[in-house]
């Protein structure tokens, strides 16, 4: 359930060879890759001289908000050049429609759906090493990011949909205190990805673990990505996530945290897969929508 990419081969040609131009021959082989919800193109690719990268290009004509983000990714990845679990940026394009991301080729294969315990087990860790890092303080800040999703029960409260699940119609005041109460708590001066779930992460053939796609990275507190990316693993599965809470509450969350970022984005989730459908993204609103039922069923399962 993630988006509809373009192919390579759908790229302008001028894009196309300035990427050969960058990786010094021909490129001769591009494979898409799934996940994530860009309408723009993912390929890794092979030159005549067997020179390998990533490429991501996008233009307003797939979704007019796309190309931002690419421009936004360009500059964090310029700014995590020399963290080893970031995929370096090797060069970047913008003609002012296109945008266009070459990047480091990371041999590996994102996560097992269903999650397993060991592959959490080796995210998380690596998320808490990424997580010591101060961000620079030009990055936006966290709790002003996710304030309006942080409001999604309230948007629900003025005007509950029809055949709303039971369980939460009668906890719409309490899921929404929740959700306010931790959107403060979000703020801190760490790197954070604001946007963590299997399909980016890449784990390679030793067990490394690499954080791909980066246009949403804020600053904030240290174990926000950590908790939201329960939601991910529940959404794949069933895996018990309550053995992995204590690597989540060893980067500084509290008690209540965990389900604070659970009932915030779980409210998003569900007022948002019920807007109409995003230009150049079918398939957006129902992932939104089964996220926002794994997040349920954490908060339930943990005990709200």
């Amino acid at each position: 359930m993630y988006g509809v990419r373009l192919a390579w081969a759908d790229l302008p040609s001028d894009v196309r060879g300035w990427v050969g131009q960058v990786l010094g021959a021909e490129v001769v082989e591009a494979v898409s890759q799934p996940g994530g919800f860009s309408p723009g193109s993912a390929d890794r690719v092979r030159t005549a001289d067997g020179t390998r990268a990533f490429v991501k290009a996008v233009s307003s004509a797939q979704n007019p908000d796309s190309p931002g983000l690419h421009r936004r990714e360009i500059g964090v990845l310029g700014t995590l050049a020399e963290v080893s679990a970031v995929p370096r940026l090797l060069d970047a394009y913008d003609d002012g429609d296109w945008v266009v991301l070459v990047v480091e080729d990371v041999e590996g294969t994102h996560p097992r759906l269903p999650w397993t315990a060991e592959e959490l087990d080796r995210t998380l860790q690596a998320w808490a090493d990424l997580a010591t890092m101060p961000a620079p303080a030009t990055w936006p800040a966290l709790e002003v990011e996710v304030a309006g999703e942080f409001g999604g029960w309230r948007a629900l409260m003025d005007g509950p949909p029809h055949g709303l699940d039971p369980w939460v119609a009668g906890r719409l005041d309490r899921l929404d205190a929740l959700a306010r109460r931790t959107l403060p708590r979000l703020a801190g001066d760490r790197v954070s990805h604001t946007d963590l779930r299997a399909d980016n992460v890449l784990v390679d053939p030793g067990g490394d673990v690499r954080i791909v796609d980066w246009p949403w990275a804020s600053r904030g507190a240290a174990w926000y990505d950590a908790a939201a990316l329960l939601i991910n693993v529940r959404w794949s599965g069933d895996l018990d996530v309550r053995p992995h809470l204590p690597a989540v509450r060893a980067l500084g969350a509290g008690e209540e945290d965990v389900l604070g970022v659970l009932a915030g984005l779980g409210g998003f989730f569900l007022q948002a897969s019920r807007r109409p459908p995003a230009p150049g993204l079918p398939t957006l609103r129902a992932f939104q929508a089964a996220q926002a039922s794994a997040a349920v069923q954490l908060l339930r399962e943990l005990g709200i």
